[in-house]
């Protein structure tokens, strides 16, 4: 059976699994899901219709499923669809999804949320993602796996973070971030590559190695960005990593991409 504090309000229908701990002082609304082992510190207030997996720890003041910041959302019933093993701090916020996009907002598994950080309705997060203090998602954000985003950064509406890509604190992102790129600055630049990630995530030498050099030629100055994107893909296209660059490139069309600075 749910060990559930005196002083929190659970609602008729909430779906608890049995070992899951809810503190002093939480909120939790009538079409909400918790899974095994989560635990839930006091204050938390969970609402609309929200999905929690297994494992996920809650800290103080966070707020999950409620209404989208959106002039548009008219109360339809969009889900916040939230997995496993996530660690949610402080007075974090997450909204649902709206109907401008597929009506949910998706978080994957083994994510850390520091205290106060913002996930805006529509977002799409994959798995093993840090987020740091007060880091802002707008609407359709796109997250892939691994990637790092910096304290007090800004990451524009329908903007995609590639994977193992970071993003330096104080960061307005405007644009996509190719995967394994860092960026920096007011208005994001591509400052490189995330060379610390990716050798605390045990790519090799050689792997490493390799994605520099297509990097290196895809924002050379000489060409056009089409040419030298071909001229990757005929050297380097066979690599599972720079694959994955010219993909996540491709996939854009014709958003815009962070670059260097000239």
């Amino acid at each position: 059976m749910a060990r559930v504090h005196p002083t929190a309000i659970v609602a008729e229908g909430a779906d608890l699994a049995d070992d899951v701990t809810i503190g002093p002082f939480c909120v939790i609304g009538e079409h909400v899901s918790l899974g095994a082992g989560c635990h839930l510190h006091s204050h938390v207030v969970i609402e609309g219709h929200t999905r929690i997996g297994e494992g996920n720890e809650i800290f103080p003041f966070a707020v999950l499923g409620k209404a989208p910041q959106h002039t548009l959302y008219k109360g339809e019933a969009s889900t916040l669809e939230i997995g496993n093993n996530n660690v949610i701090r402080e007075n974090v916020t997450m909204h649902p999804g709206t109907a401008l996009d597929n009506m949910v907002t998706r978080i994957g598994d083994n994510n850390l949320f520091f205290v106060a950080c913002h996930i805006a309705h529509d977002c799409v997060l994959g798995n093993n993602i840090i987020i740091t203090n007060d880091a802002m998602l707008g609407g359709h954000v796109h997250i892939d796996d691994y990637a790092y985003i910096g304290g007090n950064s800004a990451i524009k509406q329908y903007v995609r973070i590639g994977k193992h890509a970071m993003i330096s604190g104080m960061t307005g992102v405007t644009a996509d971030v190719i995967p394994y790129g860092s960026v920096f600055g007011p208005r994001a630049v591509l400052t490189g590559l995330n060379l610390i990630g990716l050798k605390r995530r045990g790519f090799s030498k050689d792997q490493v190695t390799l994605i520099r050099r297509a990097y290196r030629l895809l924002f050379a100055q000489e060409g056009t960005f089409n040419e030298r994107m071909d001229e990757v893909d005929r050297l380097y296209g066979d690599d599972t990593e720079v694959k994955a660059i010219l993909t996540f490139i491709k996939d854009g069309g014709d958003k815009p991409l962070c670059h260097p600075e000239r």
